[in-house]
């Protein structure tokens, strides 16, 4: 998904993107002054747990989440669930925005709104399911405003599934398509939510995990939704697996480097991540120090002066949407960071750094290791 503040944004995310409050200047590091390093937590993710939770490694705490919420997966294959058992009658779960829900047990047609959820279920198997997607009008780009060409052709996706979300939802693309169940993300509005539940009567799932252990819990929900529990057990032990592969590449390093992770630039500025955002979790996880990691937004633009006064040993930049490392080049000052000076410039895959689903971890984590912890040749 495209993240604010790019070319072409997205205006269903509901991002707040303005620039930090606390200014900084030249030589002055944000890092040691503006904003202080915040290790990562698992926040709420873990049911029965209030508040940040510390100390906990972050493999821990996600097999911790799956064991409370009945997972009941370890790190190995031996411990994986039963086959799978059909349920006697609807799902009943607690989603993501705390609604309980009661849902058919495996809906045969279901409506996705959210590119992180069609992920989910493309990695358990599930692709047959989805029947539509979400999609901005024609005239506005349409599944490519919203998807990656990869990622398009990777699930099969056609003008024909398209439920039109922007600039205005089509609920009648949505009926037309008889769904058993919605599964979406907070790219539906509360209105649309009692529309779609209330006048039309289909029930409507929010998947939208605020941390890297509620992807795990989602896997797990989904997992039984579609009575697919060892599905679900297998895909939670290969994310537990990637985070505990995080953590032991991090673990010995002597030095933590500082980043800018950038997804987007204009004459303001660098447009970056914030506390509280899966892009400053990925970092934290990575072993990495985000210059922005106690900003005062979720999504601060950084102006190029404030970026010199940090001078970030790295600087990552989100890709896609129309944008390569090479984009980044015109933006202000770009040639006296002294990362691209000693040509510490590296690009991710944006889809990596905003959608929570499986290929955050899965794939994004490990590109991020790969620059920031090399393996030793």
């Amino acid at each position: 998904m495209l993240p604010p503040g790019a070319p072409g944004e997205p205006t269903e995310i509901a991002f707040v993107s303005d620039r930090p409050a606390v200014a900084a200047v030249r030589g002055e590091p944000l890092y040691e002054t503006a904003f202080v390093w915040n290790p990562m937590t698992l926040r709420g993710s873990v049911p029965g747990v209030a508040g940040p939770v510390k100390g906990i490694p972050v493999t821990l705490a996600v097999v911790l989440a799956l064991v409370v919420a009945g997972g009941g997966v370890g790190l190995t294959a031996a411990v994986l669930a039963p086959g799978p058992v059909t349920p006697a009658g609807p799902v009943t779960l607690t989603d993501d925005l705390g609604r309980t829900v009661s849902v058919p047990s495996d809906p045969g047609r279901v409506v996705v709104l959210g590119p992180s959820v069609v992920d989910l279920l493309y990695r358990l198997g599930l692709r047959s399911h989805v029947v539509g997607v979400d999609c901005y009008a024609a005239s506005e780009g349409g599944l490519a405003d919203d998807y990656s060409p990869d990622q398009v052709a990777l699930w099969n996706l056609t003008a024909s599934m398209c439920v039109q979300v922007q600039p205005e939802f089509v609920t009648a693309q949505l009926v037309n398509l008889t769904p058993a169940l919605v599964l979406a993300t907070t790219i539906v509005a509360v209105a649309e939510v009692e529309e779609i539940t209330g006048e039309i009567g289909v029930p409507l799932v929010f998947l939208q995990p605020s941390d890297l252990a509620g992807i795990v819990r989602d896997v797990s929900d989904v997992g039984a939704i579609f009575n697919e529990p060892t599905r679900a057990a297998a895909l939670n032990v290969r994310l537990a697996s990637e985070l505990d592969n995080a953590s032991e590449a991090t673990a010995g390093a002597s030095h933590l480097p500082t980043v800018l992770l950038t997804y987007s630039f204009d004459a303001g500025g660098y447009w970056t991540f914030g506390p509280g955002t899966f892009g400053a979790s990925l970092l934290q996880v990575t072993g990495a120090v985000s210059i922005s990691a106690n900003a005062t937004s979720a999504y601060p633009e950084l102006t190029a002066a404030q970026v010199l006064g940090s001078q970030p040993d790295w600087i990552v930049c989100g890709t896609g949407f129309g944008l390569t490392v090479g984009s980044f080049a015109s933006g202000e000052d770009w040639s006296a960071f002294s990362a691209v000076e000693h040509g510490n410039v590296s690009g991710i895959d944006s889809n990596w750094l905003t959608e929570p689903d499986p290929t955050m971890i899965l794939d994004g984590i490990p590109a991020l290791l790969a620059v920031f912890h090399p393996p030793a040749s």
